[in-house]
């Protein structure tokens, strides 16, 4: 990113450009994961503004990650959704990874939907199974607020105690349970990638206490918290980490895996969204 005006400035420049697309207001930001981004396509009273048309955003380069932000409604609601995301495998910087987000803060959302595919480490995980984030490891050595810091970002030291709403966690293993849909927790590991893990590495991180494996989301989750952004986050269980099965892992499977849970996850997403909405509005 330009050093010539500050992080602030930048995704300030990248808010007021989202604003000439559309007269809305999203109150809920989603981030669609890899294979997870048909569920754009619910959105209705839409505008779609590829990355690449918004200032200082970063493009994605990874298959399954479409790299455009969707404004418009779910059942009424006005949301903001990220058909796709950068990681730091791809070389961006952790400021670059979590850019998206800040503009999103800022925009106004109060609530973020962070999804992602994972590998899952638990015993008895099966590949296609939705998973709620309750806690993460981040195993990346990277931290998104290292450096400067800006107050208008938020305060340096902030809790983390509860990263995934407690609330919101409720709220979606209720309505997941109204549409006769299973919804466990698991604790979310993120790593650098953008190598599969090793078995070894798998049974270390089941010894730290983590039900799934993954390249992406904390980095952003943290973000959000700084900016007091409340968080729910989910995982599709696309594959089970090395070690647990007998084929070799691609990529491959983590988008086709993804694509055949699209329907469920998709009306899941519908069905949280405007349930949301109601939560947080009686504050």
């Amino acid at each position: 990113m330009s050093n010539d005006i500050s992080l602030f400035e930048q995704a300030m420049a990248a808010a007021d450009y989202i604003r000439t697309r559309t007269v809305l207001t999203p109150s809920i930001g989603i981030v669609l994961g890899s294979g997870l981004g048909a569920f754009a396509d619910r959105v209705t009273d839409g505008v779609a503004i590829p990355f690449t048309q918004i200032p200082y955003f970063p493009p994605p380069t990874v298959p399954g990650h479409g790299g455009r932000l969707v404004i418009g409604r779910i059942d009424g609601v006005a949301v903001a959704v990220m058909q796709g995301r950068v990681h730091a495998y791809e070389g961006y910087s952790s400021e670059q990874v979590t850019f998206p987000t800040r503009v999103l803060g800022l925009l106004g959302i109060k609530t973020l939907i962070a999804t992602n595919a994972a590998g899952g480490i638990r015993e008895g995980m099966k590949q296609g199974e939705l998973v709620l984030i309750s806690d993460h490891i981040n195993f990346t050595g990277r931290n998104p607020v290292i450096g400067e810091n800006d107050e208008r970002f938020g305060t340096r030291f902030f809790d983390m105690s509860e990263a995934y709403s407690k609330r919101l966690r409720t709220l979606a293993i209720e309505t997941a349970k109204n549409s006769r849909m299973d919804l466990a927790e698991g604790i979310y590991i993120c790593v650098l990638g953008p190598s599969f893990e090793t078995p070894a590495e798998i049974r270390a991180f089941r010894t730290m206490g983590a039900d799934l494996v993954g390249m992406s989301t904390v980095q952003e989750v943290i973000a959000a918290r700084q900016m007091g952004i409340e968080v729910l986050g989910i995982s599709c269980v696309t594959n089970l980490a090395a070690g647990l099965q007998d084929e070799p892992l691609g990529h491959e499977e983590v988008i086709e895996t993804g694509r055949r849970v699209a329907a469920q996850f998709s009306t899941l997403l519908a069905r949280l969204i405007p349930a949301i909405e109601k939560e947080v509005g009686r504050q």
